[in-house]
């Protein structure tokens, strides 16, 4: 159990109680008489997100009221309690009555503890949570260990996440659950025909690699991950400007939420045949550099003409994908942060989705919104496949004319995987700008919760 959640003493934990503009009223006439007057005096008006403690006659914390949106808004945030471990004092909790969602409630609760504390001492919030005999504490735990995992992978900066490193913490995952592992590193990956992973990381002093590593049973479906493990990114040689390098020790955030989703796969014991591979790299300029116009060749045997060095994610994807679709898997996905016109098109918080299958799509969509874990289709729009010609290769790897851009590389990567495969591509941004209840600034767990549920839906 995760230590955020207290099973023993639901007792004495101090209730917190969910009001609204319209409840309030009520909440407030069933409270001592001592109760409704610090409450009128207080000004508390149950705005969303507000938050009151009150006294006993002893001083003591005797309960807490905490402001939720009205039934009838237009919008409820169910992941509002998320706010409360940074606002409540050191002690166990319990909610007294029910949020809009309670087991989202729960796992907001957690999710908004975290603190990334790895070079500096953090507030980290002391508080816990009891919970009720109607929310799953194992399976919440699961999924908040999961999302830890991927958000201290995101926050550790490149100079500790490299490629090598990067290896090791799914080296250890693996370990842990059993998992066959195994790594494809520097000229290998040439000798062994992944000539674009090999191109994009060949002029970083850290070797390139590709990550593998399978379980569970061979004879169940194979469901496959593939994770951007892209440890920082200059742009090479169309190098970025300062300000567009600024996070990009997020752009292997593909490959840390491939790792947190592998985790939950693999601690929840689906029944499929899982396989990860993350093609792990470091974009950096060199005297041997991948250079804009230059050509190489692919897994698939697609020739690739480079068009901007700074769209290398797709590279790396591309033969890592190509590998993935050679054993026919039942299910392939793929998570990346690949392209700002994705934020410009749907903001950081809501990531695009992309798959040739219908059925496929409703499912994602409808438990990305159960789970609250916002994802929103795009179309593979054929018309725009064209964009993609290249004048003397098979394919331009970044079509001049800066439109649809995550469209066309959604479009790019299907390229490499057979149109019969059941294929799922995630443009994420595995990151969040500014504090959220739920989620405190920095990496984040992106579309890994709602395929999560998919999965388990499916193979449970």
């Amino acid at each position: 159990m995760h230590p955020i959640f207290d099973v023993s003493s639901a007792a004495q934990a101090t209730p917190i109680t969910f009001v609204t503009k319209s409840t309030l009223d009520d909440v407030v006439g069933g409270l001592n008489a001592s109760a409704r007057t610090f409450v009128r005096s207080s000004g508390f008006a149950a705005k969303p997100g507000q938050c009151l403690l009150m006294p006993s006659s002893t001083g003591d914390i005797e309960g807490v009221l905490f402001g939720l949106e009205d039934a009838a808004s237009r919008w409820k945030d169910p992941f509002r309690p998320g706010q409360l471990p940074g606002l409540l004092p050191r002690g166990t909790y319990r909610f007294a009555n029910a949020p809009h969602d309670t087991r989202l409630a729960v796992l907001a609760f957690a999710l908004g503890s975290y603190r990334f504390a790895r070079y500096r001492k953090a507030d980290k919030p002391e508080v816990t949570l009891a919970l009720s005999n109607d929310v799953d504490g194992a399976e919440l735990s699961r999924v908040v260990e999961a999302a830890t995992l991927a958000r201290d992978l995101i926050n550790t900066p490149a100079n500790d996440m490299g490629p090598e490193e990067l290896e090791a913490a799914a080296r250890a995952i693996a370990d842990r659950y059993g998992a066959a592992f195994s790594s494809i590193v520097g000229d290998d990956l040439l000798k062994q025909n992944f000539p674009l992973v090999h191109a994009v990381g060949k002029a970083s002093t850290r070797a390139p690699r590709l990550i593998d590593f399978t379980w569970g049973d061979a004879k169940h479906p194979k469901v496959t991950l593939v994770g951007k493990g892209v440890c920082f990114d200059t742009g090479g040689v169309d190098l970025k400007p300062s300000s567009g390098m600024l996070i990009m020790k997020k752009d292997m955030g593909g490959a840390a939420n491939v790792l947190a989703l592998g985790q939950m796969i693999m601690d929840a014991k689906l029944k499929l045949r899982l396989r990860v591979l993350i093609p792990a790299v470091e974009n950096s300029v060199a005297g041997n550099a991948f250079r804009p116009l230059d050509v190489y060749p692919s897994r698939k045997g697609q020739t690739v003409e480079i068009g901007n060095t700074d769209a290398e994610g797709r590279l790396v994807l591309a033969d890592a994908l190509a590998l993935a679709d050679e054993e026919k898997p039942d299910m392939l996905i793929d998570l990346g942060t690949l392209t700002g016109a994705a934020r410009v098109a749907l903001g950081p918080e809501l990531p695009p989705f992309y798959t040739r299958d219908d059925a496929l799509a409703a499912d994602v969509a409808r438990c990305a919104q159960s789970e609250h874990d916002p994802l929103w289709r795009l179309p593979l729009w054929a018309p725009y496949d064209a964009w993609l010609d290249s004048k003397v290769a098979d394919i331009n790897n970044a079509p001049s004319g800066g439109f649809a851009g995550s469209i066309t590389c959604a479009l790019f990567l299907g390229r490499f995987v057979e149109p019969t495969t059941p294929w799922l591509h995630v443009d994420i941004y595995g990151w969040t700008p500014s504090a959220k209840p739920g989620r405190p600034e920095g990496g984040e767990c992106q579309a890994a919760r709602a395929i999560f549920k998919l999965l388990d839906e499916r193979y449970g």
